[in-house]
């Protein structure tokens, strides 16, 4: 037997097990699937800490983690609305919002579903409810919505690309450092704000809308909307 497979036979049962000790009846082909992501995940961290060293950086992950962090961009984006004020910028305000609120919900309840468990136990006061598990990885799926909203939805100056997608790849991977992570969450969170951004382009609100929308929010009635005559 080769070591990996000597690895993935290893890590099959711990995967088919819940954290209860209650085994979980799951097809062997995902088991195997599983169990190849802890073992590659493993020597992705084990590769990638001879380069970065974990405790060196640890603060700089750490930031990462909170500059993607749901329950500071909702808060933040609704304050950015309110104090910006601009009704120019309503409908990309309202329909980035929208998107924000639907990728928080989709990882919610696919990691419900899923109950697929971190890599490391820890101890963090904000890991509550679905977020103590690990499929997908809602900051990768955060991060690559917002790059790809500001690259499709509302395209800004090409010249920030660059730096939008290097701080989208960077949250992910310290995801992965931090042990947040699996390969496979990642991925999955990838593809998943791929699909957010693009759904929001299928629906994308009028302007006009947008306005009603944050009339509504403020009670505040605004030059602009469908109301307005």
């Amino acid at each position: 037997m080769s070591p990996i497979s000597d690895s993935i036979s290893c890590l099959v049962t711990k995967i088919n097990e819940s954290e209860s000790g209650v085994k979980r009846n799951m097809p062997s082909l995902l088991v195997k699937t599983l169990s190849l992501d802890v073992y590659l995940t493993d020597q992705f961290v084990k590769s990638m800490e001879k380069v970065l060293d974990i405790k060196k950086y640890k603060t700089h992950y750490r930031a990462l983690e909170y500059s993607c962090h749901g329950l500071i961009w909702i808060p933040l984006w609704i304050g950015f609305i309110w104090i910006l004020n601009s009704k120019s910028l309503y409908q990309m305000q309202i329909n980035f919002f929208i998107g924000l609120i639907l990728d928080v919900l989709a990882v919610a309840i696919i990691k419900a579903i899923s109950r697929r468990r971190r890599p490391v136990k820890t101890e963090d006061a904000i890991e509550i409810g679905p977020d103590k598990f690990s499929f997908p990885s809602g900051h990768a799926s955060r991060a690559f919505y917002i790059f790809f909203f500001f690259l499709f939805n509302w395209p800004i100056h090409f010249i920030f690309v660059p730096f939008l997608a290097t701080w989208a790849v960077c949250v992910t991977v310290s995801r992965v450092m931090m042990r947040r992570h699996h390969l496979l969450d990642i991925a999955a969170g990838v593809v998943l704000g791929l699909i957010t951004s693009f759904f929001i382009g299928l629906i994308y609100l009028e302007e006009s809308t947008c306005t009603d929308l944050v009339w509504w929010l403020t009670d505040e009635k605004l030059d602009g909307g469908e109301y307005h005559v």
